[in-house]
């Protein structure tokens, strides 16, 4: 379109896009397994729990409480907040591309992220995330959660752009169609190649 405003701005998610899913159902599962957990148990807490947590209104010592140390263990609690970090892995390919077209397009790079602030605060350290990253709209920091449509606005408000600026990366269809609804360039990741294709036709080319 002739008056269609230039890219400027990136919006990616964490999990599922830089990095994997830190605590999702997978991962649970797991979990459940190398810890003898009842996993059925487990889930039904987490899922009563863990809007809470993301929304940053309890640290993950109350999640633990609630979740996985309501009654004794033979584990401890060291020991299940480090398995629950080491979970974490990146995306090292599709980092590397954002750090390529933010350095050759200058553009403003911002996450808007749902995730709990002690996983945040390790995957962010652990993968390097600041380096590239400008700002961190995290449910657990702006206490809004996706789809909760406030947290892409508070977003645009910090970057201070226009929704049509802006190509948000997300796995999840449902949040790309809420950033949809706002005017922002929605775009599901699946892999790098088909996001790439995609931002070409944005005019966003690398070598």
């Amino acid at each position: 379109m002739a008056d269609a405003l230039p890219i400027t701005t990136l919006f990616l998610d964490i999990g599922g896009v830089l990095l994997n899913n830190a605590w999702d159902r997978k991962i649970r599962q797991k979990a459940s397994e190398d810890f003898k957990l009842d996993y059925a148990e487990m889930d039904e807490r987490h899922h009563l729990t863990f809007d809470t947590y993301e929304e940053g209104k309890m640290d993950m010592d109350e999640y633990l409480n609630r979740v996985i140390f309501y009654e004794e263990r033979s584990f401890s609690r060291d020991e299940f907040q480090k398995y629950m970090l080491a979970q974490s892995k990146p995306y090292p390919e599709m980092i590397a591309y954002i750090q390529a077209l933010k350095a050759k397009y200058h553009l403003k790079i911002v996450v808007v992220s749902n995730e709990c602030r002690e996983l945040t605060q390790y995957r962010v350290k652990t993968f390097g995330l600041a380096k590239f990253v400008d700002f961190f709209i995290v449910s657990c920091f702006v206490h809004f959660r996706k789809p909760d449509p406030d947290i892409y606005r508070i977003a645009l408000d910090v970057a201070q752009v226009q929704p049509q600026e802006v190509i948000y990366v997300e796995d999840r269809p449902m949040f790309v169609e809420v950033a949809q609804s706002l005017n922002l360039v929605g775009l599901r990741h699946i892999d790098l190649e088909t996001t790439k294709g995609i931002f070409e036709t944005f005019g966003l080319v690398l070598p």
